[in-house]
């Protein structure tokens, strides 16, 4: 098990950026497939990016170009970077992790919320027009 606590989340006007930050604790980040999930009200939670165990990295459609992320190993911390926010951004925004290392491929990371196993509490982002 892998405890995930999320941090950096705030209140934003649109076009502004913020950087969230997943912290792992209780094993090494490299071993996992780390995802960044977000939910709207009213809506499924959905992937919006994440990074192998190998470093293969997913973006979901409509935040291409405009999200980044990354990994320190050193710190086992993951990161998203997320730049000229829109309102439609506005979620509780969860970092998850997989343990692949040794068992799947290190180019994968799984697609469904379900095939997530830990969990971090969740960071408010709110991006006002």
């Amino acid at each position: 098990q892998v405890q995930l606590v999320e941090s950096g989340g705030g209140s934003v006007q649109a076009g502004g950026s913020l950087r969230l930050s997943c912290a792992a604790s209780g094993y090494g980040i490299s071993s996992f497939c780390v995802g960044w999930f977000r939910q709207a009200p009213g809506m499924e939670r959905e992937r919006v990016s994440s990074i192998s165990s190998g470093g293969t990295l997913y973006y979901e459609e409509s935040v291409k170009g405009r999200f980044t992320i990354s990994r320190d190993v050193a710190s086992d911390r993951v990161y998203l970077q997320m730049n000229s926010l829109k309102p439609e951004d506005t979620a509780i925004y969860y970092c998850a992790a997989k343990y692949t290392y040794a068992v799947y491929s290190s180019s994968w990371c799984p697609s469904l919320t379900s095939e997530y196993d830990n969990w971090g509490q969740g960071t408010q982002v709110t991006v006002s027009s």
